[in-house]
């Protein structure tokens, strides 16, 4: 049964690992269709602080799923899935292989995994546990969450205010933990055999200076004049989910004169060091992935010889 099911491929890795540029030259040589796995690159106009491929690229190599929100919008992983999951039936039905590429791990967990049937945000519970934060502190409604739901309050750090009051939230709307809900999700199987395939760097260090490099490129790129026209085009505010991505909140601070140049620098590489631990720290606990050197000379051949090898793909390419 498993051999009938078409071949899928995630090609994942933290940023600045290459992911774009093998999935590029795997256009050239694989009949694979590419789907961007990335919250940032759905925006519109957020092209610098994304990284987003170029026209040429993305001419030689189309990606689905870039460009199609404005950064007003929000974009959210059930989105992500069902958008994915449309993308991937139609490239399949096609006689082609879908190739998802990209460092938004919450989008792959969410692909796998399916999404718990968790009730939308309520402004007057919102409103609610707003005024008891701000009456009580956030370490009191963390005591309250491990009264009622002590397996997520356990998993949560006392000052994350945004985890805890979602939690007492679903709480409040539902009656029941979070973590209940959670177990109670069904198994969606995806109907594809994956091959993930994960960019770690055999050395941090030399994956933090290539982060190091590309945003000062982005500085010199113009990422705050990118981000004043943004501002002057749509009606931005910082704490819309396009501007909390790295980068662009940085340069946010900068424009309002909360930091200097220097400053942007510093926080800006800092920031991204962050999210490519966090992405790193997922990929290598996440079982069934085949973990190749982004810091290998000649990495697309790598990939494109690890995918020969493999049995999910094997006969389904030339």
């Amino acid at each position: 049964m498993m051999q009938r099911l078409p071949p899928a491929i995630f090609l994942m890795g933290p940023t600045a690992s290459g992911k774009t540029g093998v999935a590029v030259e795997l256009v050239q040589r694989l009949p694979v269709e590419l789907i961007s796995v990335d919250s940032a690159l759905v925006y519109r106009d957020m092209n610098i602080g994304t990284a987003k491929p170029d026209a040429a690229t993305l001419t030689r190599a189309p990606h689905h799923l870039i460009d199609i929100i404005n950064p007003t919008e929000a974009y959210s992983a059930a989105a992500f899935r069902h958008d994915a999951l449309r993308l991937m039936a139609d490239i399949a039905s096609r006689g082609k292989i879908p190739l998802l590429v990209g460092g938004t791990m919450l989008y792959f967990k969410a692909l796998r995994e399916g999404l718990s049937d968790l009730p939308q945000a309520d402004p007057e519970v919102r409103a609610s546990l707003d005024a008891e934060i701000a009456q009580h502190g956030i370490q009191h409604l963390h005591r309250q969450l491990a009264m009622v739901d002590a397996e997520t309050a356990a998993r949560l750090a006392p000052n994350d205010t945004q985890r805890i009051q979602r939690a007492l939230e679903i709480y409040r709307l539902t009656g029941s933990p979070m973590s209940a809900l959670i177990a109670q999700r069904e198994s969606t199987e995806l109907p594809y055999r994956i091959l993930s395939i994960a960019l770690v760097p055999s050395d941090r260090s030399a994956l933090h200076a290539r982060i190091a490099t590309r945003f000062k490129a982005m500085l010199e790129f113009g990422l705050a004049d990118e981000l004043r026209a943004l501002r002057s085009k749509y009606a931005l505010h910082p704490g819309l989910p396009a501007m909390r991505c790295v980068g662009y909140r940085q340069a946010w601070q900068y424009l309002e004169g909360e930091i200097g140049e220097a400053h942007l620098l510093e926080t800006g590489i800092a920031a991204t060091r962050q999210l490519a631990k966090r992405q790193l720290t997922w990929l290598r606990s996440t079982p069934g992935n085949i973990e190749l050197d982004c810091l290998a000379p000649d990495l697309a051949q790598t990939v494109f010889d690890k995918i020969g090898q493999s049995a999910i793909i094997r006969g389904t390419v030339p």
